[in-house]
């Protein structure tokens, strides 16, 4: 509606480090990439979990994939994309 303004927060209120994403990527591609580590920028969030409260409540909107299920999905558009061109998934990394 005309009369909601201003920023909704949209995202997974579910937290999980960088680190465990990159796990879980790398263990669904299969790949053989190694995960480097390098300072945090001093401006990083400590804490990335969206406060989605205001979409469940002015919108009805809740997150509907889970992560694991997101990921295999993403997994599987660029297979198609880099299939396209030749390509693999595990070739790029």
């Amino acid at each position: 509606p005309a009369s909601l303004t201003g920023p909704i927060n949209l995202g997974n209120p579910v937290e999980f480090t960088i680190a465990e994403l990159a796990d879980r990527v790398l263990k669904l591609t299969g790949s053989r990439s190694r995960v480097v580590h390098r300072p945090l920028p001093t401006d990083d969030p400590r804490q990335r979990r969206p406060d989605i409260s205001r979409a469940m409540r002015e919108l009805g909107w809740q997150p509907r994939v889970v992560l694991a299920e997101g990921l295999k999905a993403t997994i599987t558009y660029f297979d198609a994309v880099l299939a396209a061109k030749g390509r693999k998934l595990t070739e790029v990394a």
